[in-house]
């Protein structure tokens, strides 16, 4: 029996099959012998997830643009299925082809997540894959890319290689050097060099960690002869408006978590929040022009039959022509019964003539982002904006016919008060008043308030990467705090997740590569998919943590002094880690930084050539 059929066989004995079925529409077929190259691309999460992410989609399509190289994708088996593979002896297989991934000789993984690891550890296990570099002799390279690449040093005893910043054209090169290297016929350890001189491939194997005796690090550098450099700059795309771009989605058969078109408008933010990790690491913005989006909507709507186009970015309202651009999109689709979408907004923004435009097919919730419940703690985040751009977004919204508000705060930030906790209910009062503002006879029905508040977590490459988590027992006090408040207000929906998830986020996104033996216990032990809250496990991380000599508070809900060494200090993302600092010590101040479209701000960008042009 061949694998495919061994592995149809299981469909019978899985939930949602069609995670595994492959042969999708627009799914890209090669013939494996005409190629060099071949190329896995895990998402490390279930097929619904993985299939929603857009960078997943790009990278995707530009490698099959290649005739010489063909990228078949991979995502996490659910649990039942994984199970399943082991008891069956099937490895880890690709969608388009169903090849083990073990036989392909790039293995690429995004990084979107940090609750997200110990997936990648069971994908290597299932594809049969050493977990340990050191331990490979033969098979795929490992290359990680994506936001948490940024700081990969936990996976670092797990991967070959990791790309930072944009992957268009450093994923090219990575193929076009396996290409070189094979035709050499050189050792392994050969490619890691070569590939170290890719700008924004960083290869931690070809690097040394020292430690102070209070367990901070003391030094990173290169090791002698490695020809590593002592610091990896990002990769940047300089013009959106020519990097790749697909014109055809793979349409599953069965339901994704966004099931839509998704149109990049814009790249980077200019805003400067504080705790926001991509709006520090994906500077500096570039926009496409109007008439290329319009353009590609066309041809996607056209190759998919998608009815519903997100136009996609950190802050779509901050698009500079976005009325505009709303409108031709709502005039071009609407025969076509096509909506236009806007994701999470600004509540700074003016969005009446953009509402009007992309309601005009089907209304959905609006989202808006407060952070905080106070103006003194939206000034320590510096998000920008005030009470007044909150009552008139929603209030312009309700008068345009949204009866749905999503409110998205987070607790734990630095500086947090129990009065800014509560700051949370009294806005979520105030939008209520809002929508009965509008005449009866002018407002939709059925008014709908959900408050989301989820725990922060202090990022690397942020200016709180220097901030404490708030502990376990605080979280939850301050949860139930605003939760009776809450209770109070009719017709407001609150949402919120437990504090264990976020503290072990934590954990990671800060940590050092010595937390890969905790991270590889934890495995061992049976955690996956923690970021679903059915299969987390807070107690057998804790125990890995204890078994491996680990103390998770290190990385945690300890502030660091300012003159710390970070593990990612020698991954430079394009911010100054001396902005940082000053972005730090301007929160503990309130004090407020502008956008630096109205005029730079010294983040340290401008290092890069083709940057702020």
């Amino acid at each position: 029996m061949s694998l495919s059929d061994r592995i149809e066989k299981l469909f019978m004995s899985v939930q949602k099959p069609v995670r595994y079925m492959g042969g999708e529409f627009n799914a890209v077929m090669k013939d494996p012998a005409k190629v060099d190259v071949r190329y896995a691309f895990l998402f490390p999460d279930t097929y619904e997830v993985g299939m929603s992410h857009l960078g997943m989609k790009i990278l995707y399509h530009s490698i099959n643009a290649r005739d010489d190289a063909w990228c078949e994708r991979v995502f996490s088996p659910w649990v039942d299925m994984a199970d399943l593979m082991r008891q069956n002896d099937i490895p880890l297989f690709s969608l388009e082809s169903r090849t083990p991934i073990k036989k392909f000789d790039l293995l690429g993984i995004t990084l979107q997540y940090e609750m997200s690891f110990t997936n990648i550890l069971e994908a290597l296990d299932l594809a049969g894959i050493p977990l340990r570099r050191e331990d490979r002799t033969e098979g795929p390279f490992v290359i990680c890319g994506g936001p948490c690449a940024f700081n990969p040093e936990p996976l670092a005893p797990f991967v070959d290689l990791v790309a930072l910043g944009d992957g268009e054209e450093e994923t090219q090169q990575t193929i076009d050097l396996y290409k070189k290297w094979k035709a050499a016929g050189l050792p392994r350890e050969a490619y890691l060099k070569m590939a170290a001189e890719i700008p924004g491939i960083y290869v931690p194997s070809l690097y040394d960690v020292s430690y102070n005796a209070d367990g901070t690090i003391e030094s990173m550098t290169p090791k002698p002869g490695s020809g590593a450099p002592e610091v990896v700059r990002k990769a940047m795309v300089k013009n959106l408006d020519d990097a790749a771009y697909p014109e055809k989605l793979i349409v599953p058969y069965g339901e994704i978590v966004h099931n839509r078109i998704m149109l990049e408008i814009f790249r980077g933010c200019t805003r400067g929040c504080r705790f926001c990790q991509a709006g520090m690491i994906y500077r500096p913005v570039r926009e496409r022009n109007i008439d290329r989006l319009m353009e590609m909507a066309d041809k996607l709507v056209s190759s998919t039959g998608y009815d519903e186009i997100s136009l996609m970015s950190l802050s779509s309202g901050d698009y500079s022509c976005l009325p505009e651009l709303a409108h031709r999109m709502v005039e071009k689709f609407a025969a076509r019964r096509v909506r236009i979408a806007l994701p999470s907004q600004r509540i700074d923004n003016v969005l009446t003539d953009t509402l009007k435009e992309t309601q005009k097919v089907k209304k959905t919730a609006l989202t808006l982002a407060p952070e905080a419940g106070t103006q003194r703690l939206r000034d320590v985040i510096n998000k920008g904006v005030t009470e007044d751009d909150l009552i008139r977004s929603v209030t312009d919204a309700f008068d345009q016919g949204w009866s749905a508000v999503k409110l998205y705060f987070m607790l734990g930030l630095p500086t947090e008060t129990d009065e800014d906790v509560l700051g949370i209910a009294d806005l979520a009062e105030k939008v209520r008043r809002c929508y009965f503002s509008i005449p009866k006879e002018r407002r939709a029905p059925g008014l709908r308030i959900t408050v989301s508040a989820s725990v922060f977590v202090p990022k690397n490459d942020t200016p709180f990467q220097w901030a404490a988590q708030l502990d376990y027992e605080n979280v939850v006090r301050r949860q139930q705090l605003l939760k009776q408040a809450l209770n109070r207000i009719k017709g407001v929906d609150f949402k919120y997740h437990a504090p264990d998830v976020s503290y072990i986020e934590a954990v990671f996104a800060r940590g050092d590569r010595r937390l890969g033996e905790a991270m590889e216990r934890a495995w061992r032990m049976g955690c996956r998919f923690d970021g679903w809250s059915d299969q987390f496990r807070y107690d057998l991380w804790l125990k890995a943590f204890e078994e491996t000599g680990v103390d998770p508070d290190f990385y945690a809900t300890r502030q660091r002094p300012a003159d710390e060494v970070f593990p990612w200090d020698h991954l430079d993302c394009g911010v100054t880690k001396a902005y940082l600092r000053s972005e730090w010590e301007k929160a503990m101040r309130a004090e407020c930084t502008r956008d630096c479209r109205k005029g730079c701000t010294g983040c340290g960008m401008k290092r890069y050539e083709g940057a702020c042009v």
